[in-house]
């Protein structure tokens, strides 16, 4: 059932991406699956109350991955997925980057580095109300150089957050290219262990995996978990997958017709 979520999502990902506007392709289809087995397996949430006060809270804050966020919320049922074809147009509330007035998105994200410290602080609100209410924010690898993000992992693991899961789209690129070339983060799951926090490293299309490692939440008791979740760019399009050049996408007719074909044929990861 995961892959047909997965599948379906991907279609939609490239239909709004056919749009005038063009959209940020790669690094959505990298988040396919992080999101899915999110939304469908793992968070506590009702898609007909999505601010439940004692929901899970999940935090995009690779922003630039917002049309995989829609097309993941579609297929839960948060709204119909009829919206999402006026994704980038005048008025629509589906927006480049998540827009609070899209049932089911927490918090307007995209400038980037700023999403795990907003999880540092919704997990302690949550100790501070009793409340056993999760946070999850996925984060892009790139996101990484950010330096607010390292303070952030820094406090989390000071503060014994064992509910805060934070989850990095480890594509291995960036708008300007290859990670390690840009600013090296290996090893990372090094890093994250020298701020307290335990580690869990998965293929990212691997649902199984990623149902295991995101489920019991807390993983280690007095510790924070990142899961680095090995992904590729573009994934679902063999022709640009693990290509830069799939960061932002305009499709013609024909590409859409292309990439639709593509998605809808699949394979299993």
């Amino acid at each position: 059932m995961s892959d047909d979520h997965a599948r379906r999502a991907r279609e939609r990902i490239v239909r709004m991406c056919a749009n005038p506007e063009g959209g940020h392709l790669g690094g959505s289809m990298s988040l396919v699956e992080i999101l899915v087995t999110l939304y469908h397996d793992v968070l506590r949430i009702d898609p007909r109350l999505p601010r439940a006060p004692d929901r899970d809270i999940l935090l995009l804050s690779k922003g630039h991955g917002a049309i995989g966020l829609y097309a993941v919320l579609a297929g839960r049922g948060f709204f119909p997925e009829e919206g999402l074809a006026g994704y980038g147009t005048p008025d629509s509330p589906f927006t480049a980057h998540p827009n609070p007035a899209v049932p089911g998105v927490e918090m307007p994200t995209g400038s980037l580095g700023h999403g795990l410290p907003l999880g540092v602080g919704f997990a302690l609100a949550a100790r501070l109300d009793g409340s056993d209410r999760r946070c999850f924010v996925v984060l892009g690898d790139g996101e990484l150089q950010e330096g607010s993000v390292w303070e952030a992992a820094m406090a989390a693991g000071a503060q014994g957050l064992d509910r805060l899961v934070a989850v990095v789209d480890r594509n291995g690129l960036q708008i300007s290219g290859d990670t390690e070339e840009t600013v090296g983060l290996e090893p990372l799951g090094d890093r994250w262990r020298s701020f307290g926090w335990a580690v869990r490293e998965v293929d990212g299309h691997d649902t199984d995996q990623l149902r295991t490692a995101l489920s019991d939440v807390p993983h280690t008791p007095g510790r924070p978990t990142v899961v680095l979740a090995r992904t590729v760019k573009g994934r679902g399009l063999p022709y640009i997958e693990g290509q830069a050049r799939s960061h932002y996408v305009r499709l013609t007719e024909r590409g859409h017709r292309r990439a639709h074909a593509a998605v809808t044929r699949g394979r299993r990861p």
